[in-house]
C-alpha cells in the first residue's frame, strides 16, 4: 500500500511543471502575508484584494465620483484599501466636522506614503507631522503675516500682479490662447514676493521650468501607475521612487536657482524668526517647504482661476451680470480690492460657485489616526488613513437646489451673499489651508481684474468643455480661450 501511495506521488509530481509550483507557492504566500483581517467592528466596505487593496474597485480617473456609488451602497463611514494602505472615507457634514476639529487631535496627523517619506524623509509643511509640522506651520504663519497678509501691502502685490497678468493677456489679441502657465506664472510670484522678494517675468525660461516641473509631479504622483506600483513588490516601488526622485531633485535644484539668484537680505530677515531652540531649521526643509508653498500657494489658486475663466466662456449669460456689476462698482479704471468686495456680492457668488463646480481637492487632504479611537461607533485602528469626502459634501441636493449645475444663486439670499457651512474647499480645523486668507484675496481681485478687462469665449474651431484631468489636483484639461478686450 505504501509503494503505491509513494508511487501516485510521485506520478503527480512528475505530471506537475515546476513553473505551476512556483505560482503556486507565490499566490499562496501572498495570500497568507497579504490578507487582512478586519477588526471587529471596523467600517463595511468591499473587499480587499491581497496586495493591491481595492485599487481597482475604483477608476483613478475620476475616483471621486466613482466612490459615491461605493457610499450609497456601504454607508458613511465608508472602509477602502489602497494597497496596504487602510483608508476610511467619511461622508456627511456632521461626520466630516467631527474629524476636521476634533478636539481631542486624534485626526491631526498626515499620513505619510512610502514615496513620499523617501523623497522628503518628513521635512516640509503640507504632510509633515509632530514637531516638525508645528514649527514649519508656526514659522510660515509668521513669515506670511510679517510679509503682509492681511494687510494692504500685500494686497498691493496681487493687485500689481494682476496688472501684469493682464498686460500679458492683451499681447493675445483677443486669439486663442492656453492660460495655463500665465496664470500659473502670475499666482507663483505672489509666493515669489513673499518667499524672494522678487516677482518672475513670465517669459523666464528657469521659472517656466518649474512651473512645468512642478504640473507633471502633481499629475504623475495621482496617476494609477504610480498609485499601484508603490504598494506592490519593493523592486517596482523603488523603479517608480527614482523618477520620481529625479523630477523631484530637478525641481529642488531649479528652486536653489531661484534662491540663490536673488539678494541676500530678504532671506535673512526672514530665517531670522526661526526659533533658535527649534529642531527643523535645516537647508532640507527650507526647499521641502519651499516646494510646498509652491504647490499649495500656485497650483489651488491657478486651478481655480481656469476653472472660473472657463465656465465664464460657457456660461455668458452669468458673465454678463459679473461684468455689469464690475462696471456699476468699479468702472473700467478702479482697481479691484477687498474693499470693494462687500459691494460686490453677485461676482464673490460666482467665485464661490466655481470653487464648488471646480473642486479642485475633491476628497480633501488626507489625514491619519494618530491612536486606535472610534467614530460613529465604528473602530478605527491606529494608522488608518482618513479621507473627507467633500465632493459628496458640495453636490448634496438637500443642500444645494441644483447641485450638477453651476448656480452662483447657491450663495445668494435676497441679493446679497451668503455663508454655507457646508462649502469646505479650505477645509477646517488645525490643518486647513493656512494660505486660505491670501487664497481667497488673490481670487477676487484676479478673477476681478479679468472679468474687467475682458470678454471671455470659446474659440471659433475649439469646443470648450467640462471635462478634467486627475491629479494631486482636479485641473481642466488642457485647452484655449479668447480674451477680448472691453471698452
Amino acid at each position: 500500500m505504501l509503494t503505491e501511495v509513494v508511487s501516485l506521488a510521485n506520478a503527480l509530481w512528475a505530471g506537475l511543471h515546476a513553473r505551476t509550483l512556483l505560482v503556486g507557492a507565490v499566490v499562496f504566500l501572498l495570500f497568507a502575508v497579504f490578507k487582512k483581517r478586519r477588526p471587529k467592528n471596523y467600517p463595511p466596505g468591499p473587499w480587499p484584494l491581497p496586495v493591491l487593496g481595492n485599487l481597482f474597485e475604483v477608476n483613478l480617473e475620476d475616483s471621486h465620483l466613482d466612490v459615491q456609488k461605493l457610499v450609497k451602497k456601504y454607508g458613511n463611514v465608508l472602509s477602502l484599501d489602497f494597497g496596504n494602505v487602510s483608508s476610511v472615507l467619511i461622508t456627511g457634514l456632521p461626520l466630516i466636522k467631527e474629524v476636521l476639529s476634533q478636539t481631542d487631535q486624534f485626526f491631526l496627523h498626515r499620513p505619510v506614503t512610502p514615496l513620499r517619506e523617501r523623497i522628503f524623509r518628513g521635512n516640509g509643511l503640507i504632510m509633515s507631522n509632530g514637531q516638525i509640522w508645528k514649527e514649519q506651520r508656526r514659522f510660515t504663519l509668521t513669515t506670511l503675516r510679517n510679509f503682509g497678509l492681511g494687510r494692504k501691502s500685500l494686497e498691493e502685490r496681487i493687485q500689481e500682479e494682476a496688472y501684469h497678468l493682464v498686460e500679458a493677456i492683451k499681447e493675445e489679441n483677443g486669439q486663442p490662447f492656453n492660460p495655463h502657465f500665465k496664470i500659473n506664472n502670475a499666482v507663483s510670484n505672489i509666493i515669489c514676493s513673499i518667499t524672494f522678494g522678487e516677482r518672475f517675468e513670465y517669459q523666464d525660461a528657469q521659472f517656466q521650468e518649474l512651473l512645468k516641473l512642478l504640473d507633471e509631479v502633481t499629475f504623475l504622483e495621482a496617476s494609477r501607475f504610480c498609485q499601484v506600483s508603490s504598494h506592490l513588490l519593493y523592486a517596482v516601488s523603488l523603479l517608480v521612487c527614482c523618477f520620481k526622485i529625479h523630477l523631484f531633485w530637478r525641481t529642488q535644484h531649479l528652486c536653489l536657482y531661484v534662491v540663490l539668484r536673488m539678494e541676500p537680505e530678504p532671506h535673512t530677515c526672514q530665517l531670522s524668526f526661526t526659533d533658535k531652540n527649534a529642531s527643523s531649521f535645516d537647508e532640507e526643509n527650507l526647499i521641502c517647504s519651499t516646494l510646498d508653498l509652491f504647490f499649495a500657494g500656485t497650483e489651488t489658486t491657478s486651478t481655480t482661476l481656469r476653472w472660473g475663466l472657463l465656465y465664464m466662456a460657457l456660461y455668458p449669460e452669468v458673465q454678463e451680470k459679473v461684468h455689469a456689476e464690475i462696471d456699476r462698482v468699479l468702472g473700467q479704471w478702479q482697481q479691484p480690492s477687498m474693499a470693494a468686495r462687500e459691494f460686490m456680492p453677485y461676482t464673490n457668488a460666482v467665485i464661490h460657485e466655481v470653487q464648488r463646480m471646480g473642486n479642485i481637492i475633491p476628497l480633501n487632504v488626507p489625514r491619519e489616526v494618530v491612536v486606535d479611537t472610534t467614530l460613529d461607533g465604528y473602530y478605527l485602528p491606529k494608522g488608518t488613513m482618513i479621507l473627507t469626502n467633500l465632493t459628496a459634501l458640495h453636490k448634496d441636493p438637500n443642500e444645494w437646489a441644483t447641485p450638477d449645475t453651476f448656480n452662483p444663486e447657491h450663495f445668494l439670499e435676497n441679493g446679497q451673499f451668503k455663508k454655507k457651512e457646508c462649502f469646505l474647499p479650505f477645509s477646517m480645523g488645525k490643518r486647513g489651508c493656512l494660505g486660505e486668507q491670501l487664497a481667497k484675496t488673490e481670487l477676487f481681485i484676479f478673477f476681478t481684474s479679468f472679468l474687467q478687462k475682458f470678454t471671455f469665449k470659446p474659440p471659433d474651431n475649439e469646443k470648450l468643455s467640462l471635462e478634467f484631468r486627475m491629479g494631486l489636483t482636479v485641473s481642466p484639461v488642457s485647452h484655449h480661450i479668447c480674451a477680448i478686450p472691453r471698452g
